[in-house]
């Protein structure tokens, strides 16, 4: 698809392949402005477009236009105005926030450990089953 360093091109709009941009070429359409500024009816006397197909293809060469645009302009292409440096900052936040959630989650656990188990505060290692003397001596 469309590189940061590359401009987008008539093949770049999906559905539009080689066949399709040689045949807009010889109709006269043959960059993205071209297409993009194209009216529907003049869209519709290039064989295999049909007004659906022509509407949709003008509107994709005008949208990659605007992308290739803003991506000039510091901003991430396929983002809406938002400035590329900001994902980094966004990606950070959210590691933050799960790092401090995660840390939350443990000592919960740690907490409710003990709980059940028949330990108790001050009461050493609690009692357990299966150990200890055996009352039943004769």
């Amino acid at each position: 698809m469309v590189g940061q360093s590359m401009k987008p091109t008539i093949t770049d709009i999906p559905g539009i392949g080689p066949a399709a941009a040689t045949t807009l070429g010889e109709h006269g359409i043959k960059s993205l402005a071209d297409l993009a500024s194209a009216s529907v009816e003049k869209i519709t006397t290039v064989p295999g477009f049909s007004e659906a197909r022509a509407a949709s293809t003008i509107a994709a060469a005008s949208k990659l236009l605007a992308t290739a645009a803003d991506s000039g302009k510091g901003k991430h292409p396929g983002k809406k105005g938002k400035p590329a440096g900001k994902d980094k900052k966004d990606k950070k936040d959210k590691k933050d926030k799960k790092d401090k959630k995660d840390k939350k989650d443990k000592k919960d656990k740690k907490k409710t450990k003990g709980k059940g188990k028949g330990k108790g505060k001050g009461k050493g290692k609690g009692k357990k089953k299966g150990k200890g003397k055996n009352k039943s001596k004769k």
